[in-house]
């Protein structure tokens, strides 16, 4: 289990890797105790058998540059392979402003090849490669050194597993025409903006029961400020406060420190100092802001005259269509689209790209009175009308 310690030696290994059709990458990575990740430790692998061609590569040595790994993430002939990518690619978009390309992702592949729904890479291991992965390690803290070799070897059957892994999920893309779905899921993991976090739009994240304008700029403007605060100081939003307490303060409208010690769900730390003057602020600012500038709820949805009947036809046909593609139903149409097809709404996700040849169309025509359904021992026929 070879370990790369030196920029040298990952330049060396980064070399190879650029005459392969691919690398598999994988990163292990800390983040209860800050906003942003902490890369703790990167795997990587080009084809090869067991662990041949497959590394450690630790960032948290000191003087080691990871510019020769993002000149092979910017390497186009390379694919990048990952297994739920999101959060491995937030860290290198936010470290280095980079985002591997070309890019495959397993878990979007194999939701695709009839694998299930959010499918695990441990459940792939064992259909695809035919081997059991040792979890013991699981629950590592990644930050401490020296890593075990049974931290390591852990680790390391993440990328090298994934080759296997990899190899078949294409070749049955291939096999199956469906490549270019699976282009149209990763298209939303390459695109920047999915790692973007602007603290104006943090307010949408938060659940909350009153749509009242003036109730919602205020949480827009504490979720605002909490959001900038945890930024500038590299700590979970909440460290801050959380969001029963940023409801309570949206209720409570506090003016003064007085008032903020009166709060039941507030972090002592945020009732003074920084954090408290900041709340205030923001609450103050709310308040005093014009009627024609306060947010609005997006309540087109709140009052939907969904056809009970329809929805129920729309299930039965998605479940039909769900058993003939093989492709999780959550990934074609979540029960809320079908709702919104079912209320007469035509903006939803279902109704473009491959969606639309899987089940879309068939919606569509369900929808306006142009298809049946039929149950045939204990399959579901389609008929034209």
């Amino acid at each position: 289990m070879r370990t790369l310690t030196t920029t040298e030696e990952l330049a060396a290994f980064c070399d190879e890797a650029a005459g392969a059709p691919y690398v598999t990458v994988d990163t292990e990575f800390l983040r209860e105790r800050t906003y942003y990740s902490k890369l703790c430790l990167v795997q990587l692998a080009f084809p090869g058998v067991g662990d041949s061609n497959a590394v450690l590569l630790d960032p948290l040595v000191d003087g080691l540059s990871l510019d020769p790994l993002i000149a092979l993430f910017r390497n186009t002939d390379v694919v990048k392979v990952f297994h739920a990518a999101r959060q491995d690619l937030e860290i290198f978009y936010v470290d280095h402003g980079v985002i591997p390309e070309p890019l495959f992702d397993t878990q979007v592949a194999a939701m695709v090849c009839g694998f299930g729904e959010q499918v695990g890479y441990e459940t792939l291991v064992k259909r695809i490669s035919k081997a059991s992965l040792d979890k013991s390690s699981r629950f590592t803290d990644w930050s401490r050194r020296p890593l075990t070799d049974a931290q390591k070897k852990y680790a390391l059957a993440d990328v090298t597993h994934l080759r296997d892994i990899y190899e078949h999920l294409a070749a049955e893309l291939e096999r199956s025409g469906r490549a270019r779905w699976v282009a149209e899921e990763i298209a939303v993991l390459t695109d920047p903006e999915t790692y973007i976090t602007r603290p104006e739009n943090a307010w949408e994240r938060v659940k909350t029961r009153s749509t009242s304008p003036r109730f919602l700029a205020i949480v827009q403007a504490l979720a605002a400020f909490r959001e900038t605060y945890a930024q500038s100081k590299n700590i979970p939003r909440t460290r801050v406060f959380k969001d029963d307490a940023l409801s309570e303060l949206a209720s409570t409208k506090p003016a003064t420190l007085e008032d903020l010690g009166r709060s039941r769900l507030l972090l002592r730390e945020a009732r003074k100092g920084p954090i408290a003057e900041g709340i205030l602020a923001a609450v103050k600012a709310a308040q005093e802001l014009p009627k024609d500038e306060l947010p609005k709820p997006d309540t087109s949805r709140d009052q939907l005259q969904v056809n009970p009947a329809l929805a129920d036809l729309l299930r039965v046909l998605l479940k039909a269509r769900t058993e003939s593609s093989g492709v999780a139903a959550r990934l074609i149409a979540p029960a809320a689209d079908l709702d919104a097809l079912a209320a007469g709404l035509r903006d939803v996700k279902a109704l473009s790209g491959w969606r639309q040849e899987v089940f879309g169309a068939d919606a569509l025509r369900l929808c306006e009175g142009k298809l049946a359904l039929a149950v045939k021992g204990r399959d579901v026929e389609v008929i034209e009308l």
